[in-house]
């Protein structure tokens, strides 16, 4: 049988699948079943800068000041029987800690430095083994430079890693100019790794009301492809921990991020999806396939396809463009 252990943020994994941040991680119950589904460390759901600022701004206004609120003041609850949505978050990763025996990474998910970053402290005594940081910043103003907006990234990376001795993970987006380039400054402000790609719920147009509107959207396996691209370019350039997010669903879809190079693989979709059972099987799939093709470990099969192991690097390069166009032939039938 193939040893599927692999190391992830420094910590050691049993398998490479970590079901990533998504509602899941909510109540209990559902990380149970993934870990006993193979699940070999779980990403919690995130805490957001933005739900943190607007309790304090509740707490401040109606709790520190019941004086501006008259007789009503009096049904507010006690400051010190008030529960914050930190708070319940630092519980959530007590309480998970004492009953899963598999690592658990919480994920901070904000855009501006400032004191919501030292929550990390307070996570990190909670229990937390690691911490994600998951930002991403609009990039809808001319006026600022892409530079500019990569020193944003790096500037809540350094102030994370001012208060917390854990490992933290920077969860990317596609959207840079030179990513190898922004990994490596990553790297050098503190990052323990990235995770490609953050992956957005993006806002639709309804044509019946004329409204924008929200509209949850799941992945597919075609959305690996360019994470695994990615993933490929970057192993063997960056000594930090890899991890393949976004499309994750069958695994042919995990066995290519690992032979392109990734340490763990991340699902989300596939769990929302189908329950533990998709965990469940992507893990035996990746087993049979490793069996198959006489892979020994996780770690013999990890990047043996990345950019810097191919005979033609190209492959994964502006080549891949060419010979894509060049062999496309339209479907039988296709009349022009």
């Amino acid at each position: 049988m193939p040893d599927l252990s692999t190391t992830y943020l420094g910590l050691p994994l049993k398998n490479p699948l970590v079901p990533s941040s998504s509602p899941l991680s909510h109540h209990l119950d559902p990380l149970l079943h993934l870990e006993d589904a193979g699940a070999a460390a779980i990403v919690l759901h995130s805490l957001f800068e933005e739900e943190v600022r607007q309790e304090e701004q509740m707490l401040e206004r109606f709790l520190l000041n019941p004086d501006t609120l008259g007789e009503s003041a009096g049904h507010l609850p006690l400051r010190d029987s008030y529960q914050s949505k930190l708070d319940r978050y630092l519980e959530q990763i007590s309480r998970y800690k004492q009953r899963l025996s598999i690592p658990l990474v919480a994920s901070l998910n904000g855009t501006t430095p400032g004191g919501w970053l030292e929550l990390g402290r307070e996570i990190q005594a909670a229990g937390a083994d690691a911490l994600e940081l998951n930002s991403w910043f609009m990039p809808g103003d001319p006026r600022i430079a892409a530079a500019e907006q990569e020193a944003h990234y790096l500037a809540l990376l350094r102030e994370l890693k001012a208060m917390v001795s854990i490992p933290v993970c920077l969860k990317l987006t596609p959207f840079f100019s030179s990513l190898p380039n922004f990994v490596s400054q990553a790297e050098a402000a503190g990052a323990a790794g990235v995770s490609l790609f953050n992956r957005f719920f993006q806002p639709d147009i309804d044509l019946d009301s004329l409204r924008v509107v929200d509209r949850v959207q799941l992945s597919s396996s075609s959305d690996a492809l360019l994470t695994m691209r990615w993933i490929a370019v970057l192993r063997g350039r960056s000594g930090l921990s890899l991890a393949a997010s976004g499309g994750i669903h069958q695994p042919a879809d995990a066995l290519k991020m690992l032979l392109a190079g990734a340490d763990a693989v991340h699902m989300a979709s596939a769990l929302l999806q189908r329950g533990p059972q998709a965990l469940a099987e992507v893990l035996q799939g990746i087993q049979a396939w490793m069996e198959a093709h006489e892979y020994a470990s996780v770690a013999q099969l990890k990047g043996a396809m990345s950019q810097q192991n191919l005979p033609d690097p190209s492959r994964f390069a502006r080549a891949a463009y060419l010979n894509a166009l060049d062999s496309f032939s339209p479907p039988a039938g296709v009349r022009y």
